[in-house]
């Protein structure tokens, strides 16, 4: 397979430069322009940041990538889906809140917010997934594939379950409904915390097999009947609906591969990772630790796969930040791999969405490397 091209620009900037004018700069060079936007409505998927974490992209990266996208044409919108997990952003209204608070606004980026799986995440659409091994149809938020174009704005960093948290991250756990998000999280199916559920029976109206049943005032769900969509953990007002959270770490990063590659078949995809505050774990964290590695730069790329082995390539390259997590980790023998995101959390293995993608035809793990000044 012949390698995919990955553009690079550093953090580096000279008097009357500025960072946003060097990623618009980068997304030309990279070819940006070659993708038809007149008049069509443009995705652009974004982690707005759990309320509390520090580490996410700036606004201003947002309204860079909004300002390309209408100076060729195109109608663009900042993204994303609701969370599996109780948090900031667990519904629309929470999740437009959080993102207003963190300097997410029309005002400040230029484009509109639209949640892409609705109200209360059950908003989404199933999606084939070609060559799919573990998902076959995909359940993706409705606004999502609505779009014509879809471009990812990813804050690369470290994750506590899949290794990093990159492009494919970005899109493929940031794309699915909160149904879609169990299916990658779970082997099993969910359940209902009795201490946390008042009976209201939102969770049987909305079950379309009658696996909810209500005794006594509290819910349970029979797995006999229960096919696992996940749609009664959006409908709970009290949380009390809860997923398996089971699946393998290996598996999840290869589900994790295919439901991108759902988000992206068969449309114009255009894909933008910053390396910048290298967090060890996710955005979705209320909170973040000090990074693990200095700022690298921006990386641009039409393929999702060899982007993020470009980024992780550079993450690698560097020293770790002394007192970092990572600086702790490698001073313990027991700890000490040769990559920075195992040696942060050994129980995961990157590589098997990488190696997964290329598997299905997402992307190639193989790219040539241009630097952008």
């Amino acid at each position: 397979m012949e390698k995919s091209k990955v553009y690079f620009t550093d953090m580096r900037v000279k008097n009357g430069d500025n960072l946003p004018k060097k990623l618009a700069r980068l997304m030309k060079a990279a070819g940006i322009g070659q993708i038809d936007f007149q008049d069509k409505y443009a995705a652009i998927k974004i982690h707005f940041g759990e309320p509390g974490n520090l580490a996410y992209l700036r606004p201003n990266y947002a309204k860079a990538v909004a300002d390309v996208v209408k100076e060729l044409g195109g109608k663009p919108f900042l993204t994303d889906c609701n969370t599996l997990y109780v948090g900031g952003r667990k519904n629309a209204l929470d999740h437009i809140d959080s993102a207003y608070i963190n300097g997410f606004s029309p005002f400040s980026t230029g484009c509109h917010i639209l949640i892409g799986d609705g109200l209360k995440g059950t908003d989404d659409t199933a999606v084939p997934v070609k060559q799919g091994v573990y998902v076959k149809e995909a359940k993706i938020g409705r606004a999502v594939m609505d779009a014509d174009i879809f471009i990812s704005l990813t804050h690369f960093k470290g994750h506590e379950c899949t290794g990093f948290g990159g492009c494919l991250k970005n899109i493929g756990m940031g794309c699915g409904s909160r149904a879609g998000k169990m299916e990658m999280h779970s082997a099993g199916k969910p359940h209902v915390n009795p201490d946390a559920c008042v009976g209201c029976g939102a969770c049987a109206k909305v079950c379309a097999h009658g696996a909810p049943v209500i005794t006594d005032k509290k819910a349970s769900i029979d797995h006999d009947k229960c096919v696992g969509c996940g749609r009664c953990i959006g409908v709970c007002p009290k949380d009390a609906v809860c997923p398996a959270s089971d699946e393998s770490n290996d598996i999840l990063n290869c589900k994790i591969a295919e439901y991108t590659k759902a988000v992206v078949d068969g449309r114009p995809q255009f894909h933008i990772s910053l390396v910048i505050d290298v967090s060890p774990y996710c955005d979705c964290h209320p909170e973040n630790d000090t990074a693990i590695v200095p700022d690298v730069g921006m990386f641009a790329s039409f393929d999702p796969v060899a982007i993020d082995v470009a980024c992780a390539d550079a993450v690698n390259a560097r020293q770790a930040i002394a007192g970092s997590l990572l600086d702790e980790q490698q001073r313990s023998q027991e700890h000490h791999h040769h990559d920075h995101f195992t040696t942060v959390s050994p129980d995961t293995n990157w590589k098997s969405a990488i190696e997964h993608g290329v598997k299905i035809g997402l992307g190639s793990s193989e790219y040539e490397l241009v630097v952008v000044k």
